[in-house]
């Protein structure tokens, strides 16, 4: 009869993550991913397979709880316009007070060579279908509304966003000029009217 597993798989996969995350795919070792999770080499790759998939797991994991915030935020009470607003300010936040400056780990995934694999493509590439769905719908509420000009394309405005976004986590993981970083989100919020 197999032993049963001494940990739970959830935990291993988040320290996984944090380690990918700060460090990426490349240069993360095996050995670093054994201290972090608290698995032997054998435990680990019993448990999923091998490094890349350990990764694919913490990149698909990353993209949930981020997606889940992102909501969170989006389907909050309020004007479209506060709650994309607040999107804005909780990445520019969240990536000023990170002390690694790891910005996004989805769009560090897609832009390392790992990020180039089906799988990992796959995952990134469904995120970034998803906050654009995400930010389109709110949009859409606020051109209903009247907060937004109603005679321009939502899904171009939800691409305009989403690439602001995006922008905002890779300037946030470098720039330290917070008035900047705002100073884009409230250009691209003022193109929505």
């Amino acid at each position: 009869m197999p032993r049963p597993r001494e940990f739970d798989d959830l935990t291993a996969v988040d320290a996984a993550m944090q380690t990918f995350w700060t460090k990426g795919y490349e240069a993360t070792t095996t050995a670093e991913l054994c201290e972090s999770t608290g698995l032997g080499r054998g435990s680990l790759y019993n448990a999923f397979g091998s490094k890349h998939q350990l990764y694919e797991v913490a990149v698909a994991r990353y993209t949930e709880i981020g997606y889940a915030q992102t909501l969170e935020i989006l389907r909050a009470p309020g004007a479209p316009s506060e709650r994309l607003r607040a999107l804005m300010l909780w990445v520019i936040d969240t990536d000023l007070a990170d002390p690694v400056r790891r910005g996004c780990m989805a769009i560090n995934a897609s832009v390392e060579a790992a990020g180039r694999t089906d799988p990992i493509a796959e995952a990134t590439r469904r995120h970034f279908a998803r906050l654009e769905q995400a930010l389109r719908e709110v949009i859409e509420e606020g051109q209903r509304a009247g907060e937004f000009a109603a005679d321009r394309d939502p899904a171009r405005l939800a691409r305009t966003l989403q690439s602001t976004y995006y922008g905002l986590r890779v300037l946030g993981s470098v720039a330290s000029d917070r008035a900047a970083l705002l100073d884009v989100m409230e250009g691209a919020l003022a193109a929505l009217r």
